[in-house]
């Protein structure tokens, strides 16, 4: 049994190592960020190894940076983090029921876009250890790059600090424009939140709000919009969008 665990264990170590190179490079913009808002590279650390949320991480260090409340943090990344709860959920579904509610939780911590992406595609019932070894090694890329990136930024001219924060947008621009080319959904929801965003920063009663609360407030009016207008459909014998089964067929 011991054997057992130790093989799938060091198949997710195998599976995560991409995962923990792509974490390394964007954690090390997160570290950078952090540090410019004057967090030390055991602060930053903590916040990523605790958190290991990416984008929910970057919109704390914005309330942070603002003075923020707890409670305008919590509702940031409530919103921002919702997204693996549908995760999870899809995850439990690979368990046996006789997995104990600890194990469930050490599972809970590691879901991420990424470590989810890798896991729902394995096939059969999702061992722990395959998780725990998947998870342990993408945590340590994520939190590795954070450290080194904060502890360079500590040290770095501040017109190198400043040149090294444009790979952060670059990888958010690699990442929306495929999508946005192919999407109108996807398009509207980009420009619409651009556009919502800059209102928020140069328009005289809408700059005095809080960074934290523009973000809760674009991101909740644009995905409402969105889902209202766009709603979400499945074919019902095969489990796809429609609109992909679409563009396909027409391909």
């Amino acid at each position: 049994m011991n054997k057992d665990v130790g093989i799938k264990w060091k198949a997710g170590l195998k599976d995560g190592l991409p995962i923990c190179m792509g974490y390394f490079g964007v954690s090390f913009a997160f570290g950078i960020q952090a540090s410019d808002i004057h967090l030390t590279a055991f602060q930053a650390g903590m916040l990523s190894i605790l958190n290991l949320t990416s984008a929910g991480q970057f919109a704390g260090l914005s309330v942070i940076a603002n003075a923020g409340s707890y409670a305008e943090m919590v509702l940031v990344q409530l919103i921002i983090n919702l997204r693996y709860l549908l995760m999870s959920t899809a995850l439990s579904q690979k368990l046996s029921s006789d997995i104990p509610t600890i194990k469930r939780l050490g599972i809970a911590y590691g879901v991420t876009d990424e470590i989810f992406g890798v896991s729902i595609l394995k096939r059969g019932e999702l061992s722990p250890s395959y998780f725990y070894g998947l998870t342990m090694i993408s945590a340590f890329g994520w939190t590795a790059g954070t450290v080194l990136g904060a502890s360079a930024g500590a040290v770095l001219p501040e017109k190198l600090i400043s040149a090294l924060g444009i790979a952060l947008y670059g990888m958010f621009i690699a990442i929306i424009i495929p999508p946005a080319r192919q999407e109108k959904p996807v398009l509207f929801a980009v420009l619409s939140a651009m556009a919502l965003s800059t209102a928020f920063y140069y328009f005289p009663i809408l700059k005095n709000i809080s960074g934290g609360m523009r973000i809760i407030i674009v991101t909740a009016a644009v995905a409402l919009f969105c889902a209202a207008v766009w709603p979400y459909e499945e074919n019902a014998d095969t489990g796809e969008p429609k609109e992909r089964e679409e563009k396909n067929d027409g391909a």
